[in-house]
């Protein structure tokens, strides 16, 4: 695994910090998106739906967003919200997108979820509350985080949409 730039950054947090924000509160988002269940089954497929709003999870290995390393940034498929950028992916190969960390220390919001038995930190976009993936503390240092997402939750950015 490599070192990311992303992942020097002196506000990435670190899994301690991120286990106090699930206890203590989340940061403020930067900004709020809501929408209706029937708006959001509108605006997405079914299965971004199934995905981001009732928090399922994608098969393993099924987007080639998890080899996909080009620059660029990651945006909430809901509310187009920045969430990741390029430079903090990683392949650990588990079948979903691997991210050291979120391109802002706002736009995830940490939950603890204990709905398979095993507790968990479930990562969602901060902005719109839709669920990404989970958080794990066995990712490449120094920030040593594995944010493991689901690729139907995010879309890639193309280049020519990078504002200069």
């Amino acid at each position: 695994m490599m070192v990311t730039q992303a992942a020097l950054r002196p506000d990435v947090p670190r899994w301690r910090q991120i286990v106090d924000l699930v206890r203590n509160g989340n940061a403020k988002p930067p900004r709020r998106v809501e929408r209706s269940d029937a708006e959001w089954r509108a605006i997405l497929t079914d299965e971004q739906y199934r995905v981001t709003r009732r928090k399922d999870t994608e098969r393993p290995f099924s987007s080639a967003l998890c080899s996909l390393f080009e620059p660029g940034l990651y945006r909430c498929v809901c509310c187009d919200t920045p969430i990741f950028d390029s430079t903090s992916k990683f392949d650990a190969g588990t079948g979903w997108p691997s991210f050291a960390a979120p391109i802002a220390p706002d736009v995830v919001r940490y939950v603890a979820d204990d709905s398979y038995g095993t507790p968990q930190i479930e990562a969602n976009c901060n902005v719109c509350d839709a669920h990404l993936g989970h958080v794990y503390p066995d990712g490449p240092p120094p920030s040593g985080l594995r944010f493991c997402i689901n690729a139907v939750s995010l879309r890639k950015e193309q280049p020519a949409e990078r504002q200069p």
